[in-house]
């Protein structure tokens, strides 16, 4: 007879798990709430949300209070992980949601906002992105990683517009073939090693001298793939300009940082001991795909005539450069990539709420597109500080002096030059000018063409709710003033990083 076996709650340390609870049992409290009274205004469940999200963000506070007293430290049986990692990656995905939740708070038109389930989904996939970066444990990656994705197919579908259904289901396809990949790449590790912790499994493939070097080849181009899906590496990108041009302006900003830093984590756990370990054709398979992902996204960026899908391959662009510090493998090559990623979201999330502002829910006749450059052609005319605040955003994105992502861009290169990449480091900068182009030209719309009738006039910040002023407002003291907490940030990043081990 088998005895039975003791668990004690201490030993469980539930406080590993609490910060993904918390948004999970509040999207519950949201659906319940719908149930028993429904037909409340969106602005409870906006606040409902935000407090939610605040009592995340204290519990995530005291999670790094646990971490720099006891170091890296797991619980509930040993699949939650409480690292720097984790803590840096869910500080950003739950203030990015809190920066982006109050954009519900925007005229009745856009109906998406009004349902009590689409901030219930947006708190699920909160949780699952959480799941994502706390743990090294592959079958909770992929619960996490499904949990995250199926809410966010919902989300963009809302939005209720033929390309909105569209960019659902090429979301979803891709989103089903990535994860066949991934569950492949585990299944194969699994086999080699006995196990399912990338720990584990980097310990057995050490031990082991990579003795089975070709069916690591196999598991790896398989992980390779499914990850190159989630952060839209070439050639696995071709989702994303669709996908963003039919969500909201507002998701497609959130989905260009949120979903990506949860990939980037788990790329960093599953690929860099690898490379640590000397298998050289990963590290020639990163390479190529950062250099054609900067490269060819960039390309493509330039010949866009709508400033939504620029911004779409925009996003892909930087996404091949922060990806450099997973090839890097430097304990500065990953500060830079928190950094990078922190200043990146200001920005970014700015310029995608600019484009709210100027959102339509109808088309004017022989107009294809709802964010073309022409519509925003002698914007400085009409609106002097709307083009004023766009242009400090595509300054910012394009790494001009002395604004946000420059300071960003230049630590990533310098981490290159660091870690031996000298060649990388100056396709990067390369990069860096070419990018500039297609960013000036908005500027160049904005403030040097004339307003083009039926286009313009409809882009004001006088018309901007509060909520949407706010937001905008911070992340553009954001990209103006970080350089003054750059020192800050970066002690703050390299002191989770160092202690966990990366």
């Amino acid at each position: 007879m088998l005895s039975p076996i003791n668990v004690s709650i201490e030993s469980l340390n539930l406080m590993t798990l609490a910060p993904m609870l918390i948004p999970i049992v509040g999207a519950l409290l949201i659906l319940v709430i719908d149930l028993f009274k429904s037909g409340q205004d969106k602005s409870m469940y906006v606040m409902l949300s935000l407090l939610i999200l605040g009592i995340d963000f204290i519990f995530l506070l005291e999670a790094a209070g646990i971490f720099e007293k006891n170091g890296t430290v797991m619980g509930v049986f040993d699949v939650m992980l409480i690292d720097g990692l984790a803590i840096l990656s869910q500080f950003i995905i739950v203030s990015a949601s809190m920066l982006f939740i109050p954009l519900a708070l925007t005229q009745k038109r856009f109906h998406e906002f009004s349902y009590p389930e689409f901030f219930a989904l947006f708190l699920f996939m909160i949780a699952g992105f959480q799941f994502m970066v706390a743990t090294d444990n592959l079958i909770l990656i992929f619960v996490g990683l499904e949990t995250a994705s199926l809410a966010l197919y919902t989300l963009i579908a809302m939005h209720n517009r033929d390309k909105s259904f569209e960019a659902a289901v090429k979301y979803f396809t891709m989103g089903a073939l990535a994860a066949g990949f991934y569950s492949f790449g585990s299944m194969v590790f699994y086999a080699l090693t006995g196990s399912i912790e990338i720990n584990q499994i980097a310990a057995v493939l050490e031990a082991n001298n990579f003795a089975d070097i070709g069916f690591v080849l196999i598991g790896v181009v398989f992980m390779l793939a499914s990850f190159g899906f989630k952060l839209s590496m070439v050639p696995f990108h071709t989702w994303t300009p669709d996908v963003y041009e039919g969500s909201s302006a507002a998701l497609a900003g959130y989905m260009s940082i949120v979903p990506k830093i949860a990939a980037f984590v788990v790329a960093m756990r599953l690929f860099e001991f690898l490379i640590h370990s000397g298998v050289v054709w990963l590290e020639v398979i990163l390479y190529i795909g950062v250099v054609v992902t900067m490269t060819m996204a960039n390309i493509w960026a330039l010949v866009q005539s709508d400033v939504k899908r620029m911004l779409a391959y925009s996003s892909i662009s930087h996404a091949g450069f922060v990806m450099a510090a997973i090839l890097i493998g430097t304990t500065q090559s990953n500060s830079a990539l928190f950094l990078y990623w922190i200043l990146f979201s200001f920005t970014n999330l700015g310029s995608f709420s600019m484009l709210w502002i100027s959102r339509q829910k109808n088309l004017p006749a022989g107009q294809s597109s709802d964010h073309s450059y022409n519509k925003f052609a002698g914007l400085v005319k009409t609106s002097p500080v709307a083009a004023s605040i766009m242009a400090l955003f595509m300054l910012s994105l394009a790494g001009l002096p002395p604004f946000a992502l420059f300071w960003g861009k230049m630590y990533m290169i310098s981490s290159a030059v660091t870690g031996g990449y000298t060649v990388l480091a100056l396709i990067m900068a390369l990069n860096s000018a070419i990018a500039g182009y297609y960013y000036l030209k908005l500027i160049v719309y904005m403030f040097m063409k004339d307003p083009i009738i039926n286009h313009s006039g409809n882009i004001s910040m006088v018309n901007a709710t509060l909520s949407l002023k706010t937001i905008i407002g911070i992340a553009a003291v954001g990209t103006i003033f970080a350089v003054l907490a750059l020192n800050s940030l970066l002690e703050f990043v390299t002191a989770f990083v160092y202690n966990s081990g990366y």
